[in-house]
Parts: structure tokens; C-alpha cells; sequence
């Protein structure tokens, strides 16, 4: 069917026409990251589906195609989970916090280091590219040391510090061998395990070593991949960009609130360690990822200085 000017209608596009067009329309933002550094946090929630996890494997190949320099942080939170489970070690929580005894810290590595970090490897690699599976470990990448972390009681009103273990803090980051991977074509998928200075392994909330990894390499973009949209406004809607500025006061008067705060707090870090910009969005809207660096609308809600 054609239009009255005698253009056709996106209806009637071939797929090899319609391609052509979606080509056309990505290649100024492919110019625009070429050579860029773009850091992209793989949630625990995000991983669940084999479909959506070669969508972002084939997400992360076309980022490193088009000339962009992808790094992938990813968690695992539910899969720690189900394996404490299958050993019949406990999980315990303090303040909504994980405690993580030796024997915890010990699984917590083998599923991130070993198991979940091996699978995201092997998808990426099956598009044809080069990754490498690391941990903060390799290479003194990252350092960390015993988080501290405080509650206040609600009956006394008094804080107290939370003793969560061997959970951790990043206090350094090296990016030596990243940059030694980018220069050889490799795309590093790194888990958010570390050594401390004390000869301990520290577990790291993914959400914050994405951060400090991101800051680090002074990363153009930082993308959460979450279970929810990006940041929605009173009326359920998703607000596109904020500034510091706006994000703060979203959460001073409410609109931010829950699990979204610390997100957005991580966010607002990451910018002020030197990232030009952080995304939150749904890493369970396939190819998220692409839409959210090749089109004009983007795919969630942008965080700038």
C-alpha cells in the first residue's frame, strides 16, 4: 500500500528494505561510540531465559563489530542462591544484606568465576567474537577490602555496623589488562569477585563493581541491564533522562523509592568516578543492548551529569 505522495508504508517493506532503513538510522550512533568504551552490567534477574541470553551474547558481538569496545560485569544473586540451596548452606541476611561466611564466599566464587561466567563466555564466543572470562582477581585487577555497611534500629534509634563477612568493598581498580584485551580485539566478561590487601576473597555487589570498572576506564556509557523499564515517574511512566541533580530530588520527594534508590545512588557514583553517562533498562526486552546505543529513543532511562 503506498501513501498518497506514492511512498510506500513500513508495511510494505521487504525485510532487506526495512533492514536498510534500521541501518541507515543506527549508523550515526555507531560512529558516535566508535572506539568508545560502553560497560554493560548483566543482572542475576536478567539471565533467566536461554533466548534473551544469546540475544545479548549477539548484542554485546555487534557492539564489538561496529567498533565499539563492549565490557561485560555480571551478577548472579539468584543462581548463588539455588546452589547454597543444593549444598545445604543457608543464606543468611543482615539489613537485607547476603552474610557471606568461608564457605559462602567459596561457592559464591565458583558459581560467578566458574559456572555463570563461563556460560555468558561461550555465548558470546558462538557469535563468532573473542571473550575472555576474568575476575578481579586476574591480573590484581581490582582490589577490595570487608565492606562496611551500618543499619539504624527502629525501636532505639541507635546504628550499628553490620558484620556481612567476606562481603566487599572496591578500594582499587587496575585497568592494565583491560586495556591490554581491548587492544587485542578481545571483549572481557568479568565476575565481581576480588582479593583483599588481607589475602581475603571478597564477594562484590555487581551493581557497584560495574561501577568503579566503568569509572576507571572513564566509560562513555554504563548500562544496568534490570527487570524493570528504567525509572518511572508518579504516573507509572518512563522518564527518558535526568540529570544528578533531577535523580536526587526524584528520590528526596518519593518518586524514586525501594529497590530503585540504591540503583540510582550507584548510578549517580559511577558519573561522579568519571562515566559520561549510566542507563537503566529492561534486560528482559530482547536486544535491549542495541536499542538502547543505535536509536534515537534509546531503550530506558539515561543518567547524565
Amino acid at each position: 500500500m503506498s501513501q498518497p505522495d506514492g511512498s510506500q508504508t513500513d508495511n510494505s517493506l521487504t525485510d532487506s528494505e526495512m533492514q536498510a532503513r534500521l541501518l541507515t538510522q543506527a549508523l550515526p550512533y555507531m560512529q558516535r561510540y566508535e572506539n568508545k568504551t560502553i560497560v554493560v552490567k548483566y543482572g542475576g534477574h536478567a539471565m533467566g531465559n536461554a533466548e534473551l541470553g544469546r540475544a545479548f551474547a549477539s548484542d554485546i558481538a555487534l557492539l564489538k563489530q561496529s567498533g565499539v569496545n563492549p565490557i561485560v560485569v555480571h551478577g548472579g544473586g539468584p543462581q548463588i542462591g539455588a546452589m547454597l540451596a543444593k549444598m545445604g548452606i543457608e543464606s543468611k541476611f543482615e539489613g537485607g544484606l547476603r552474610v557471606t561466611d568461608q564457605k559462602t564466599v567459596e561457592i559464591v566464587e565458583m558459581v560467578l568465576a566458574g559456572s555463570i561466567n563461563k556460560e555468558i563466555v561461550a555465548l558470546i564466543n558462538q557469535t563468532g567474537e573473542w571473550a575472555i572470562g576474568l575476575c578481579g582477581k586476574d591480573g590484581n585487577m581490582v582490589f577490595a577490602e570487608k565492606a562496611k555497611k551500618t543499619v539504624v534500629d527502629p525501636d532505639s534509634n541507635i546504628e550499628r555496623i553490620l558484620d556481612l563477612g567476606f562481603v566487599g568493598e572496591v578500594v582499587e581498580v587496575d585497568r592494565t589488562l583491560i586495556d591490554l584485551l581491548a587492544k587485542s580485539e578481545m571483549i572481557p566478561v568479568i565476575a565481581p569477585v576480588a582479593p583483599g590487601r588481607d589475602g581475603h576473597t571478597y564477594n562484590i555487589n555487581a551493581d557497584t563493581f560495574a561501577g568503579a570498572i566503568a569509572g576507571a576506564l572513564n566509560a562513555t556509557r554504563l548500562l544496568f541491564l534490570t527487570d524493570v523499564p528504567g525509572v518511572l515517574n508518579k504516573q507509572g511512566e518512563l522518564i527518558k533522562e535526568l540529570s544528578v541533580a533531577e535523580a536526587r530530588a526524584l528520590i528526596k520527594d518519593g518518586t524514586i523509592s525501594g529497590g530503585m534508590i540504591p540503583k540510582v545512588e550507584t548510578c549517580i557514583d559511577a558519573i561522579k568516578a568519571g562515566v559520561q553517562g549510566v542507563v537503566i533498562l529492561n534486560g528482559k526486552t530482547a536486544h535491549s543492548v542495541l536499542l538502547e546505543i543505535f536509536t534515537e529513543r534509546g531503550a530506558g532511562t539515561l543518567i547524565v551529569p
